[in-house]
């Protein structure tokens, strides 16, 4: 658990396991944190496991200007160099997934493989921006007022049933949230480019997780992935899972994760050594 001064920004990551290991490097998504991720640092003690807070999120320290998934990358590599990492299978979640498929773009030469979580390659429809656009304004006048903060956390996490500790947990850190970096964030989030033609590109093994009743980053997004990707080696349907099923549903996923890594993505990794 440190800090990164770079990029203008003093970025907050953590390392874990064993540094011969192989490395994954998770990206969170809107509205979260690194946190999102304890359950795989935890379950997945014998790889390298790396996080870091994005921009006006978490414990990283921003420098309040505004800011594009290019420079999530870049902070991304930024880590990367600075703990002398060369290649790594990034695993992001919705916004982190965005990030993660450009990383992927950009350097494909560092990327050994992709885990892509609830997330998209495509841009936002005008309808959708419209509600995005509601929720940043709605969050800059007033703060997250107790409907918005509803429909946030039951898109997100689900609903309140059933998943109280995650809502409790996160509430906080909402409520911490300023105007100004949800401004930002979702501006980061609206404004990103549409990537769908160039997804062939990508040639690096992938796996795809999303729940079927992701309303925040619809499941056909996941499908969509899986049918245009070259090089996809698992797509796991997280049953009955909102948004958030990396973190709500982890019991299920992680095995299951588990199982894809090593008997379908990292055997493709050792064929190219």
């Amino acid at each position: 658990m440190a800090y990164l001064n770079v990029n203008n920004q003093s970025l907050y990551y953590q390392d874990h396991g064993d540094k011969d290991a192989p490395v994954i490097l998770f990206m969170h998504g809107f509205l979260m944190s690194s946190e999102m991720f304890d359950s795989q640092i935890e379950f997945f003690s014998s790889y390298r496991i790396i996080t870091f807070d994005a921009r006006a999120f978490g414990k990283t320290k921003w420098d309040g200007k505004p800011f594009s998934l290019y420079d999530t990358v870049n902070d991304c590599m930024a880590i990367l160099d600075h703990l002398g990492i060369e290649k790594v299978i990034l695993a992001g979640m919705s916004q982190g997934g965005y990030a993660a498929l450009r990383v992927a773009l950009r350097f494909p030469v560092r990327v050994q493989g992709l885990i892509l979580i609830s997330t998209s390659a495509h841009i936002d429809s005008e309808e959708v921006k419209a509600g995005y656009k509601e929720v940043r304004d709605t969050w800059v006048d007033h703060g997250l007022v107790p409907p918005l903060h509803e429909n946030l956390m039951t898109g997100i996490i689900g609903p309140k049933e059933g998943n109280e500790c995650y809502w409790d947990k996160w509430t906080p850190s909402w409520q911490a949230r300023t105007g100004e970096e949800i401004f930002h964030a979702m501006n980061n989030l609206l404004d990103r480019d549409d990537i769908q033609s160039f997804l062939p590109d990508i040639k690096c093994p992938t796996l795809i997780i999303h729940g079927d009743q992701d309303f925040g980053v619809p499941f056909s997004m996941g499908e969509y992935l899986y049918q245009n990707l070259p090089n996809v080696v698992g797509f796991i349907k997280v049953e009955d899972a909102a948004h958030g099923a990396i973190m709500t549903h982890a019991d299920t996923v992680n095995g299951t994760l588990l199982y894809h890594l090593e008997n379908h993505l990292l055997p493709q990794l050792e064929k190219q050594d």
